[in-house]
């Protein structure tokens, strides 16, 4: 096949560096020219933090920032900050682990969405030029062709559309062709200790996608298994290198996985889903470029490549088996993607939250390996060509009846084609070679940049987006930096939020707390004692209560106007009395004094009136609207159930008959007004100083008080009982869902400590692995 450089010269090492510089260059332009022509951050005023991205990831990133710099309450196990203190190392696992996390670390703080965005167009970069790499690793061919492949692998729907505002699942984008390279050298007997190595790199970055990607990579293993190998024994011998190197790869991501399964095990349950498949015509309606929809699989992978991958049955050059075998994988991956066993053979058996289409980056990678077998071993030939225009335009025909495409998708569809096609017959010719590559270049490069403009569009219009760090954050970080006082006290971000995250993108030590791992005593704690969610339990938020306030050592909360609302409370160790077990009920107002030990609510002394001098609360979880004393401003609950759970809220001082509770919708059925007298929670408060700690030192996983001589009842720890707190050398007992310790009356210490669930045996997992590998490393050196 000519090429359109002269490449006769040079080594095939430095061809394959070429293909993959190139693929990273065409994906990095790509992107952000799409980002550019949507003018979203940080080329334009538009937000690009929707959703989970600016609610979640940003704020994570921002902890990571905290961390690299020494400037983090908490560490690697546990993160002080967030949920009045919870496990870290899932979160880490989860969002965080990917190596190229770390480099938000050079940036300023300040600049922590643009260091997120730039680590995203990075991420499809080094996807790019992984997918390069391995597609001439495979079968020898022009190394611009697989720099187009390569690109277009990383620029698929799903990449630049689902996968741009959840970075971690850019880490399976990575992995899929790692982890295909780590099949070839099983294929060839080579790299067997630096193959575990890349599959722990893989699981550790990011588990879920990974397990994605291991199971597309093997289904290309099996196929190269079939076509280039001959014998049972041969071929056995492969996939056990194979199985034997992944097994060994997940053993040394163990101390990060065990932990994040159990963590999830543990998390508040989240939305239970029924996979229903999507039409044939939304499907290929996703071949389009420019279509955007939250629940169908983005399977645009560049129409230059879809040809390939369409001609590829009719293109005699390759042998008649390789054709059925990859074109029937292909087919059979795009089949296992609307079936419900595979659908969740997929996605670890569990349909996820959301997008439900979550493994089409597998589907886009052995589309681009198909793609590449037929133009490695050849140019297809005009009637190849013809014949898979013509299946492309039947499934695009098909599409019509789907709602998703659009006008601009099915012109760049119909334009990408013909030029595609002319450039692909054009590579025949010599002296066309080079504005061929150039035309196919550009056809990706245009469709990429309007698919990804066009997904702004769409995310923008129907998703939550979030501010990128402004002066509004400055604001409230720097007051919550000037009201710190940890660990003599916490400091809460408070409510309205900018993010489900403010304890971590913001500073302080706060109540609020959004993550797939948000465990569920903490969720149920919360909610006994008044709080609010969204995202159905995961994202809770903190509450604006001076009685939770004084249970968490709250002593500082800001306020919306950037004030900063001090108050005397408890450290966080304080004791109660000897007593049975006790249980919350369904008041809020009932369970903050069960949790106090003191009465300090009194009941309206008429329907919806409160004791003049007393604080109004109204409890109604289920009302969204706005609610008011007659007197006062209205305030809004969002209590959108199932998905928002709307947070006590204070109403303000009561003046008596004149500050009647007025809603200004329809009531909710279910709702309660209780009335704080201040006197006596400033007694039950200085009840519980004068029990509590005399000293108090706290570590980045552990903390350790002084009590009282003679002190019995219960020690209570004011953090949520999650699972991994051991107290005084036993596991920690709990007492209304925060950490305790019954005391004897000796004791006059408390020493806890937390440990994720899982890290022992998971570590002794990896050392197994470790120990296999030297044992490989010393036996190799033995033979030489």
């Amino acid at each position: 096949m000519s090429t359109p450089h002269r490449s006769q010269h040079r080594s095939p090492r430095r061809l394959s560096l070429s293909g993959s510089a190139l693929a990273a260059l065409l994906t990095a332009v790509a992107v952000c020219a799409g980002d550019a022509a949507a003018r979203v951050f940080p080329y334009g005023p538009r937000h690009r933090s929707i959703n989970d991205l600016g609610n979640q990831f940003v704020p994570f990133h921002a902890h990571l920032w905290d961390l690299l710099h020494g400037r983090a309450e908490g560490g690697l196990l546990f993160n002080w900050q967030s949920g009045y203190g919870t496990s870290f190392l899932p979160d880490l696992g989860t969002y965080l682990t990917s190596p190229l996390s770390v480099l938000v670390g050079l940036f300023p703080r300040a600049d922590i969405d643009l260091a997120v965005y730039v680590v995203t167009v990075l991420k499809m970069t080094v996807a790019a030029a992984a997918m390069a790499w391995l597609l001439r690793t495979q079968r020898r061919g022009p190394w611009w062709a697989a720099g187009l492949l390569g690109a277009s692998y990383a620029l698929c729907g799903w990449s630049v559309i689902e996968a741009s505002y959840n970075p971690m699942w850019l880490d399976g984008l990575i992995a899929f062709p790692l982890l295909c390279l780590t099949g070839e050298w099983a294929l060839r007997g080579r790299r067997l200790v630096l193959a575990p190595l890349v599959v722990g790199v893989c699981w550790t970055a990011n588990f879920y996608t990974a397990y994605m990607a291991t199971l597309g990579a093997a289904l290309v293993l099996v196929v190269r298994v079939v076509l280039t190998r001959e014998g049972l024994r041969t071929r056995t011998a492969v996939i056990a290198r194979a199985a034997g190197t992944t097994l060994l790869g997940i053993l040394l991501a163990a101390p990060v996985l065990v932990p994040l399964f159990l963590s999830s095990g543990q998390a508040y349950p989240g939305w239970v889903k029924e996979f229903r498949p999507v039409s044939w015509a939304d499907l290929f309606a996703r071949l389009l470029p420019a279509t955007y929809s939250f629940s169908s699989p983005a399977v645009f992978v560049g129409t230059g490549t879809l040809l390939l991958v369409a001609a590829l049955p009719f293109h005699r050059a390759v042998p008649v088996r390789a054709r059925l075998w990859w074109a029937g994988l292909t087919l059979a991956v795009v089949l296992s993607l609307q079936w419900a066993p595979t659908h969740l053979a997929w996605h670890l058996f569990a349909t996820p939250n959301g997008s439900p289409y979550r493994q089409t980056f597998v589907l886009a990678g052995i589309a681009v390996i198909a793609a590449w077998t037929g133009l490695a071993a050849g140019l297809p030939r005009p009637p190849a060509l013809a014949a898979g225009a013509g299946l492309l335009t039947a499934a695009v025909l098909w599409s019509r009846g789907s709602t998703l495409g659009t006008g601009w998708g099915y012109a760049l569809f119909a334009g990408g084609l013909a030029l595609a096609g002319a450039a692909w017959w054009a590579l025949r010719h010599r002296r066309l070679a080079l504005p061929a590559a150039g035309l196919l270049a550009a056809v990706l490069l245009a469709q990429a940049a309007a698919t990804t403009a066009y997904g702004h569009k769409g995310k923008l219009g129907g998703l939550d987006d979030y501010p990128s760090w402004g002066s509004a954050h400055t604001g409230r970080a720097e007051a919550l930096a000037g009201a710190e006082g940890w660990p003599a006290y916490r400091t809460d971000p408070s409510r309205p939020a900018l993010s489900g995250n403010d304890p971590m993108l913001l500073g302080g030590e706060g109540g609020s707390y959004y993550s797939s791992h948000t465990p569920e005593v903490f969720t149920r704690t919360m909610v006994a004692l008044g709080a609010g969610w969204t995202s159905r339990g995961r994202n809770v938020q903190s509450i604006d209560n001076p009685v939770t306030d004084a249970l968490f050592a709250v002593g500082a909360r800001l306020q919306p106007d950037g004030t900063v609302r001090r108050a005397e409370v408890p450290p966080l160790v304080t004791t109660r009395p000897p007593g049975a077990p006790l249980t919350y009920g369904d008041s809020p107002f009932a369970n903050q004094e069960l949790l106090l030990g003191a009465r300090v609510y009194e009941d309206p002394l008429a329907p919806g009136v409160c004791r003049a001098g007393t604080e109004a609360y109204l409890w109604a979880p289920e009302y969204n609207a706005t609610a008011r004393l007659a007197d006062g401003p209205a305030l809004r609950l969002n209590g959108n159930a199932p998905r928002n759970r709307a947070a006590l809220q204070p109403m303000g001082v009561s003046r008596g008959a004149s500050s009647a509770l007025v809603f200004d919708a329809v009531p909710p059925a279910r709702w309660t007004l209780s009335c704080l007298d201040r006197a006596r929670l400033d007694t039950a408060v200085a009840v519980l100083r004068a029990t509590a700690a005399t000293s108090l030192r706290v570590g980045s996983s552990r903390i350790r008080a002084e009590l009282p001589a003679g002190t019995t009842g219960t020690a209570v720890l004011s953090v949520p009982a999650i699972a991994g707190w051991t107290c005084n050398g036993r596991p920690a007992a709990a007492h209304l869902g925060l950490v305790a310790l019954p005391l004897d009356g000796r004791t006059t210490t408390l020493s806890c400590s937390f440990r994720p669930p899982g890290l022992v045996p998971g570590a002794a997992a990896a050392g197994l692995a470790l120990v296999v590998l030297t044992t490989l490393v010393l036996r190799r050196r033995q033979r030489i």
